[in-house]
């Protein structure tokens, strides 16, 4: 049994994977999907202050309180740039690193300094405009979003604090030894971010290149092809 602890998306929450508990625990593996600090069922905690680093200690917390070892930590999305800072903090804890359509910073880097020009200062519009100055709105959800998942989905998405996305990661390179995969979503929304990981996961070594057919949240769009490729790679 493998312990696969998710490093969940922006604007999102652990609910958002709520599909995927039974289908793991039918595959063998536990799935733990804890919420950061001001989003989800914590979204009452929101504030300006809360930063990156804020949300890697939240996973920090987990790993230590659940007495979690052997992880397969899974960053979805902005997950990515959590993950990569939790692997460096307790590599000892993880097993291997997957990358489900998600940012992988290198050291110093933030998401901002990952997207396009264009793409950061339509955010900060809508932070400006809509977030008082320190939340940023959500982006649109995949276009095959089912109507009943837009119903459950769309009331729980919340606004993410401007700093998670504005501050640098610093990196020490203590995880750079443990195996990593980065599953890409073929389905690529406009403006495909990710598609730049998914080509440094194929041509850099040390990586394993998985494609789904799904779009960006395979979590809610395609849960059971998602499920088999977590269970195939935590095997692995």
């Amino acid at each position: 049994m493998a312990t696969i602890l998710v490093a969940h998306g922006a604007w999102s929450a652990g609910w958002a994977w709520k599909k995927l508990h039974p289908l793991l625990a039918a595959r063998g593996h536990r799935l733990v999907t804890p919420t950061y600090t001001g989003l989800g069922e914590r979204a009452h905690l929101a504030q300006r202050a809360i930063d990156l680093e804020a949300h890697i200690a939240d996973l920090l917390a987990v790993i230590e309180f659940e007495d979690l070892s052997d992880v397969v930590l899974v960053g979805h999305s902005y997950g990515g740039m959590v993950a990569t800072g939790v692997a460096d903090r307790v590599p000892q804890r993880i097993a291997q690193r997957v990358y489900l359509d998600a940012f992988v910073p290198r050291d110093g880097q933030s998401l901002f300094d990952l997207i396009s020009p264009e793409a950061r200062a339509a955010m900060r519009k809508g932070v400006a405009e809509q977030g008082a100055g320190w939340r940023i709105p959500p982006n649109p959800v995949p276009e095959d979003t089912s109507e009943a998942d837009r119903a459950w989905i769309l009331p729980r998405r919340v606004m993410q604090p401007l700093a998670t996305f504005e501050q640098p990661l610093r990196l020490s390179g203590a995880a750079d030894h443990l195996p990593r995969s980065y599953i890409y979503c073929m389905r690529a929304m406009p403006g495909d971010v990710f598609a730049q990981f998914a080509e440094r996961a194929r041509s850099e070594p040390g990586w394993r290149l998985y494609e789904i057919d799904a779009t960006h949240s395979p979590n809610v769009t395609a849960p059971g092809m998602l499920a088999d490729l977590l269970a195939a790679i935590a095997k692995g």
